[in-house]
């Protein structure tokens, strides 16, 4: 059975609502990423050894990927270590960073509809006279004469960029809207379909392991989303852990096919999974 198992070299993490919710910490995320604990080696004489080991200690690779557009990547690596997470810039890969790869691979000027404390992560990126439209979550833009703009460029042969497709999220006071209903608004209006280059798209998954030398099945992502952490990640040759913070609602185990390779309480106890069964 030892023989069997897939060696696990990736661990992917979801951030809001996974290892925090805006400006608070998920309880022992923390420690989880870093804290000592027990699980067991088979070496090869055959003789049952216990041995101690940090997550981070762990022979395993850790990329934290997430969805976020309401700040560029700068601004939420400040957002994590003021909450206490030991975390590097370059272990983070989100959907603003994929948004951005795609315009530079298309060579397009975009209207961005993304919060303005995103813009820095698009610096360098021509925007005059827009022959493309990129949505990100954006409230503060999600309003009649803004849509119509992007709507009349879409009808003219701009293409439509999602950073992503979520239905909701979680903040402190309740679930609110995600871009994706704005998006598909869109699509609607303009009988045409977005290119997502956020979770849960295949390519998203892959392209945060470029760089890993790991291929999908040797990876397992954490994550809220049932749709878009563990649907996207299991669709893409992962494994994927729900957990029940964030966004989580009852039954969303149920909402997609496969299920997910296994459901938590939160974040801790997946990570005591994965050192328990996994490495």
């Amino acid at each position: 059975r030892m023989a069997a198992r897939r060696v696990l070299k990736a661990v992917l993490v979801d951030l809001n609502g996974t290892l925090h919710i805006e400006d608070s910490s998920v309880p022992g995320a923390q420690e989880a990423l870093k804290r000592q604990a027990t699980f067991f080696l088979f070496p090869l004489i055959g003789c049952l050894c216990s041995s101690f080991i940090r997550l981070r200690g762990a022979p395993v690779t850790i990329r934290f990927v997430t969805n976020t557009t309401k700040e560029c990547k700068r601004d939420l690596l400040e957002r994590l270590t003021k909450l206490g997470f030991d975390i590097a810039e370059n272990e983070i890969f989100t959907s603003l960073t994929a948004a951005r790869n795609l315009l530079e691979q298309k060579q397009v000027r975009p209207l961005l509809l993304v919060d303005d404390k995103a813009l820095s992560d698009f610096t360098g990126i021509a925007t005059d006279d827009p022959n493309a439209v990129v949505v990100g979550l954006a409230p503060e833009h999600f309003h009649y004469e803004m849509m119509n703009r992007a709507f009349r460029l879409i009808l003219n042969g701009a293409p439509l960029i999602a950073i992503h497709k979520a239905r909701y999220f979680k903040k402190k006071d309740g679930m609110a809207l995600g871009p994706g209903p704005f998006v598909t608004g869109l699509e609607y209006a303009t009988d045409t379909k977005a290119t997502v280059v956020g979770k849960p798209e295949k390519t998203f998954f892959l392209e945060a392991l470029r760089g890993i030398d790991c291929a999908p099945e040797e990876a397992i992502m954490i994550g809220d989303d049932c749709r878009d952490d563990v649907g996207g990640a299991q669709n893409a040759g992962m494994r994927g852990i729900l957990v029940r913070t964030g966004k989580y609602r009852p039954a969303d185990e149920d909402k997609i096919n496969p299920s997910p390779y296994l459901t938590c309480e939160n974040f801790p106890e997946a990570v005591e999974h994965i050192l328990q069964h996994l490495l």
